[in-house]
């Protein structure tokens, strides 16, 4: 009993000590997340999240020479939102330049390639206007691997991806010698609509909130957020290509 009761006050004074070292910092820490949670809640209340998602896919700069190629830069499954969007605006820009070839790179899974071709067939590009790359697994490789299939450093060429990994693919891509490459950013929008409704006429509570006209609550403050994210992970990704001098 005796070393049990032994080992017990040990351990107290053991836990005891480490809370007393690492109190200072757990408490650094708290004020921080506090900080920075404040901070977003707060951003997410003005415009500003709207404006840097707005300059990511911007200032890269563009450009008005007609392209004789366009670039469209996959990561994600078919079908899902972000690459219908980039296929569809491709499509378009590939209906605007009918000289262009259309290069549709993407670390290939199964049919994925095959259904992003299919999108393109469907929104009426050309079969002998398309190329495949089914590789890269991320931007840089994906620039490499377009570098080489494609060389020469004065080819005009649009790349199309997701606005706020903009400014990170045209700097990769010029980064590998592609010194002409711009951006063509596949931005969403928005519907022109108020969505107000009536509360109580829908069955709405009389004790519930009625936040029927607050339409920036309901959505633009939580978009918002969501940009916020968004930019967030952006700029610790052209941080991390910026460390390893690939932009």
């Amino acid at each position: 009993m005796s070393s049990a009761a032994d080992l017990l006050s040990t351990l107290r004074m053991v836990v005891r000590a480490l809370w007393r070292w690492a109190r200072p910092l757990v408490r650094c820490v708290s004020k921080g997340v506090l900080t920075f949670t404040v901070a977003l809640l707060l951003l997410a209340c003005t415009r500003i999240p709207f404006d840097v998602h707005r300059w990511l896919g911007q200032a890269a700069g563009g450009g008005d020479a007609p392209p004789e190629v366009i670039v469209v830069l996959g990561g994600s499954g078919m079908p899902s939102g972000p690459e219908l969007l980039r296929l569809h605006h491709a499509a378009a820009l590939a209906g605007l330049y009918p000289a262009a070839t259309v290069v549709v790179i993407h670390p290939d899974s199964g049919s994925t390639m095959g259904q992003m071709v299919a999108e393109l067939r469907l929104r009426h590009v050309e079969a002998d206007r398309i190329r495949t790359l089914p590789h890269g697994e991320n931007t840089r490789e994906q620039a490499l691997l377009f570098a080489r299939a494609y060389p020469g450093a004065h080819t005009e060429v649009v790349l199309v991806t997701a606005p706020e990994n903009m400014y990170r693919s045209v700097s990769a891509f010029r980064r590998v010698g592609v010194e002409r490459a711009r951006g063509g950013p596949a931005w969403e929008h928005a519907m022109d609509h108020h969505f107000a409704y009536q509360h109580e006429r829908i069955g709405g509570r009389p004790w519930a909130p009625d936040v029927s006209e607050r339409t920036g609550l309901r959505y633009t403050f939580w978009n918002y957020l969501k940009l916020e994210i968004t930019c967030l992970r952006e700029f610790v990704a052209i941080a991390y290509y910026g460390l390893n001098d690939w932009i």
